[in-house]
């Protein structure tokens, strides 16, 4: 079964999250299969501009707290957590970051958590006026998702109040604060997009490559990349201490953990 689709239509790639019955929960399969199609993207002449979308009613739900991909938890390691998360929820991330074409998020509905680490990476956010953006991973013990832009997207207060609480940052809200660039009623959320990457696709590509490098590295120089990587390690001893109490995966009581985000 393929949990993404892929299409190329005038100088634009449209990667679609398709596992809408899970809320575009994030399986070792989803993510193996989303990190190809964005390097097909990027490795195509013909396409311009990157766009990445999900069907159904939210946008992901964030890592599968049931995917089967993991090892047994009775043999898991943190060393071997480490591997994984390290490849598929940092490499991953900064790889879809990095690719010399624009890229937009199109998010409608939940995006919770690991959620995150597949629209940060992008260029630009559109979001439809129902999308919520959460990181409530503080309930299981871990101070943040892996790829911690928390502090670059949302500014240091808002970034704590939103770890600390767990609630989820509203469309206008996230719009307000500069994370998102539109918010848009959610029937226009695929159109807003599609004419706005046609208008990016129309520029330049040398041109729209350089003032992407010019942005990056500017956050870079400012210490971005060091930061995602620093603070990666960090997240490691919130599984640490899970090993070293519960074993794993980290027991939480998911119900509950849902009525505190709703």
């Amino acid at each position: 079964m393929s949990y993404i689709e892929y299409e190329v239509a005038d100088k634009i790639a449209t990667i679609s999250l398709n596992r809408p019955e899970a809320a575009n929960a994030q399986n070792g399969e989803l993510l193996e299969e989303l990190d190809a199609a964005w390097q097909k993207a990027g490795a195509d002449d013909d396409v311009a501009v990157i766009v990445l979308r999900a069907n159904g009613k939210h946008f992901s739900a964030g890592h599968d707290l049931k995917d089967r991909s993991w090892p047994d938890p009775s043999t898991i390691t943190l060393e071997r957590i480490y591997a994984i998360e390290s490849r598929k929820y940092l490499e991953f991330s900064l790889r879809w970051r990095n690719i010399p074409k624009p890229s937009i998020a199109a998010v409608q509905g939940r995006c919770i958590a690991g959620g995150l680490l597949l629209c940060w990476p992008c260029d630009l956010i559109v979001a439809a006026e129902d999308a919520q953006f959460s990181d409530p991973v503080v309930m299981m013990g871990i101070g943040g998702v892996e790829y911690h832009g928390h502090t670059w997207e949302l500014g240091p207060r808002k970034a704590k109040e939103i770890l600390f609480t767990g609630r989820a940052v509203t469309a206008r809200e996230a719009e307000q604060i500069g994370m998102v660039n539109t918010v848009v009623p959610r029937d226009q959320l695929d159109s807003h997009t599609r004419a706005l990457a046609e208008r990016i696709a129309a520029m330049p590509p040398f041109g729209l490559r350089q003032a992407k490098r010019a942005v990056n590295q500017t956050l870079d120089v400012q210490g971005f990349y060091a930061a995602i990587q620093s603070v990666f390690d960090v997240h490691q001893t919130g599984h640490g201490n899970a090993l070293s109490v519960n074993g794993y995966p980290i027991l939480v009581n998911l119900d509950e953990m849902k009525q505190k985000i709703e």
